[in-house]
């Protein structure tokens, strides 16, 4: 039995608009909850002790991260180094350089000799001596059109075509790599992929143009003990026979993973029988809350109940507020920022709400409707609070009412509901004052 820890999508460096110095390391908080979620999962490979850690790609953002960010990712693993447990650092789309031309971030372990770190940038397999006996990795990094086609085989082919030329050429190697693998050895496949079946995350969208999804059927093969897959944050286990997993991403790159569970996963790999054990990470929450207070008398009052009653403690949150015009001067800012001051780091977003259904003004008759001009002097006449800014508002409706008579295709202001324009620019007027 070979004992191997497998991680994914590390994406040190991510989020940093999350977080705020630390005064006292100088660093960005949200570097520090990466590295330290990343020195759990070694410190688990460490104290079972495996056999093999295999990380299934994406260890930053993109392919030339600050210094500081591979010092703080060398750190981590130059322990699994020093413990002499075998590793294998594969090559994701982030990592690479120019859609994969001109080589990866990962690729300078290699050359530096670094011992019993494996990169994976290419589709070949490794054999690797681990305290538990040989096993067998075919290491398949993120692949683009590139990588598998010159420019002359896909000149002017569609992209459809393209991909399945391409799932051809992947099929050709790897059973090329299938052929020479030794029976009575443990295979695992360790791929930085999209597959047909997995439940996508922003990750797919963030790849669009730059990969293809490889099928399933391609992938589970009666050959390999374990498929370990990197790219899709969300943890996921694809198929029995044999196990094909995603182990996620190990922290929370935005709130599109809010809800999501981080951890990686603990294998168990035997000849033809594995077993895996999915290890959750206690990693910083995510938090987004959506207050609608257009309908309470008291908008300051249920602002701060909303936010005593959640559990916001040290997490991340995105407030987002919904308010009428006449609700803006009710609303404590500083209040509201000392609320959240127990927050890790928080962004608030006020929304108005339109109030074209409110009952019309007396003054505001089909008669004198049909002069723009005239009902907004008398909807602004009716608002003591927009006396301030009556004269603009009038000099903004008298330059579009004079535009409007040098553009005959435009709207026809006659036929637009005043009572409507006017309330649109009050709304516009007062979001700039917030």
């Amino acid at each position: 039995m070979v004992k191997v820890l497998h991680l994914s999508d590390i994406h040190m460096g991510s989020g940093f608009s999350h977080g705020h110095i630390n005064p006292e390391t100088g660093l960005n908080t949200r570097l520090e909850d990466f590295v330290t979620t990343l020195s759990r999962c070694i410190d688990r490979a460490l104290s079972d002790p495996v056999d093999l850690v295999l990380f299934g790609g994406d260890a930053f953002p993109d392919a030339t991260p600050p210094p500081i960010v591979q010092q703080a990712f060398a750190q981590q693993f130059q322990r699994l180094v020093h413990a002499h447990i075998p590793t294998v650092l594969l090559v994701g789309n982030h990592d690479q350089h120019s859609q994969g031309m001109g080589g990866a971030s990962l690729c300078i372990y290699r050359t530096l000799g670094v011992p019993d770190i494996i990169v994976g940038d290419s589709l070949t397999t490794h054999r690797i001596e681990t305290q538990a006996g040989p096993i067998q990795v075919v290491t398949l990094p993120w692949l683009t059109h590139s990588t598998l086609l010159t420019r002359p085989e896909t000149e002017g082919l569609s992209l459809g075509d393209v991909n399945e030329l391409m799932l051809d050429r992947l099929r050709v190697a790897l059973e090329g790599e299938i052929r020479q693998l030794a029976p009575n050895i443990p295979s695992i496949l360790l791929a930085h992929l999209m597959t047909d079946t997995a439940r996508y995350g922003a990750e797919k969208f963030l790849a669009v143009g730059k990969g293809f999804t490889v099928p399933m059927a391609l992938l589970a093969r009666p050959c390999f003990d374990y498929v370990a897959l990197g790219h899709v944050h969300k943890h996921q286990i694809l198929c029995q026979e044999p196990l094909v997993v995603y182990p996620g991403s190990i922290e929370r790159v935005d709130f599109s993973e809010e809800k999501e569970d981080k951890g990686f996963v603990l294998a168990d790999i035997h000849p033809g029988q594995t077993s895996i054990e999915f290890c959750p990470l206690p990693v910083r929450a995510f938090k987004t809350l959506n207050i609608d207070l257009s309908k309470t008398d008291t908008p300051q009052q249920h602002l701060e109940d909303k936010l005593a009653n959640t559990d916001i403690a040290d997490a991340v949150v995105r407030l987002a507020y919904k308010l009428n015009p006449a609700q803006i001067d009710q609303i404590d800012h500083t209040a509201l920022h000392q609320a959240l001051s127990h927050t890790h780091s928080y962004t608030i977003h006020p929304e108005l709400v339109s109030q074209l259904t409110r009952p019309r003004l007396p003054e505001l008759t089909s008669d004198n409707t049909r002069d723009p001009l005239g009902a907004l002097q008398t909807y602004l006449a009716n608002r003591d609070d927009l006396t301030e800014l009556a004269d603009d508002m009038l000099l903004a409706a008298q330059t579009l009412l004079n535009d409007d008579k040098h553009h005959p295709d435009s709207v026809d202001l006659e036929a637009v509901d005043t009572e409507a324009v006017a309330i649109d620019e009050l709304q516009n007027q007062q979001l700039r004052l917030l």
